[in-house]
């Protein structure tokens, strides 16, 4: 089974703050799911400046996630 790190994101993005998150909430919804099940941790898609970003708690450290090179990428 192909991990979540190495499938393609190919929906649309934009650039906040010099990170490339989801432009909208039903795809970063959707990826949070996916998300969710590789890390075994609630993830959610959480809206920062005009992009979503996915947003949880792994291992007791707050974690965020946007896109690197249509990949997902932890961007704290």
């Amino acid at each position: 089974m192909m991990t979540i790190f190495a499938m393609p994101v190919f929906d649309a993005t934009v650039i906040v703050d010099g990170n490339e998150l989801f432009k909208g909430q039903g795809a970063a919804a959707g990826w949070a799911v996916r998300l969710a099940a590789e890390v075994r941790s609630e993830i959610v898609a959480k809206k920062i400046g005009n992009g979503w970003a996915l947003c949880g708690t792994v291992d007791g450290t707050e974690c965020i996630w946007g896109i690197h090179g249509q990949r997902l990428m932890r961007i704290n």
